[in-house]
């Protein structure tokens, strides 16, 4: 998946700029984030292709703003990705990233920290997508095989949002519980099983070594 098609799919109705930077912050953000920086050389580069058209309009608010609008190329393309099956590409979570190396720091009040410090960002993600739920089953019922055609999808991926950050917040609970389980072992005692410098599979719990890979799991858009 990548950002052209985002753009793509926003675009069935003629936005400028700064709408889609609002629609990115306020509708998708579970699954998608984009800057300015990334939008406006995006909707360039499409234009460029003859997938979209823009238009100069005037604005209420302040300067003329540019509105872009699919070209009837940009709607077959967005059809052929759309129809393409599901797009599998790799996650990156920059927050396992760090948690991966923090050994380096050589404390694990310092994790204890790092954990608690995301899952309160993880809680506050959640509470914002659940507002959103709440205003939505408010406005339109629980029931949503009545929603209409659009609002039935949008909501399905609100819902996968906030189970997965709801599971990464269990995620958050669980390492913090073995976090101060490790913090009370006595003096001295040691793990049996240790990651190899960041190279390579965490070994069993045994020693073995499995040669299983670990992945990140599944969840929002990197950050």
């Amino acid at each position: 998946m990548s950002l052209q098609h985002i753009l793509l799919g926003l675009l069935r109705e003629p936005a400028a700029g700064y709408d889609l930077k609002a629609v990115f912050d306020e509708r998708i953000s579970h699954f998608w984030s984009a800057e300015f920086g990334q939008i406006y050389p995006t909707l360039n580069r499409l234009e460029e292709r003859g997938l979209l058209e823009s238009r100069v309009e005037p604005s209420e608010k302040g300067p003329n703003r540019r509105v872009y609008s699919l070209t009837a190329d940009g709607r077959e393309e967005l059809l052929r990705w759309l129809g393409s099956g599901p797009a599998m590409g790799a996650e990156r979570f920059a927050y396992l990233a760090q948690l991966y190396f923090m050994d380096a720091l050589g404390d694990l009040h310092e994790t204890r920290a790092f954990m608690t410090a995301l899952k309160q960002r993880l809680r506050e993600w959640l509470g914002r997508l659940e507002a959103i739920e709440a205003a939505v089953t408010t406005s339109h019922g629980g029931a949503t095989e009545y929603y209409s055609d659009g609002g039935f999808h949008q909501f399905a991926t609100l819902r996968m949002g906030i189970l997965s950050i709801g599971s990464k917040v269990e995620w958050c609970d669980e390492t913090l519980a073995a976090i101060d389980r490790r913090i009370a072992l006595p003096a001295g005692v040691e793990a049996t099983a240790e990651c190899r410098s960041g190279r390579g599979a965490p070994s069993a719990p045994d020693g073995s070594g499995s040669g299983t890979h670990v992945g990140s799991p599944r969840g929002e858009v990197a950050s």
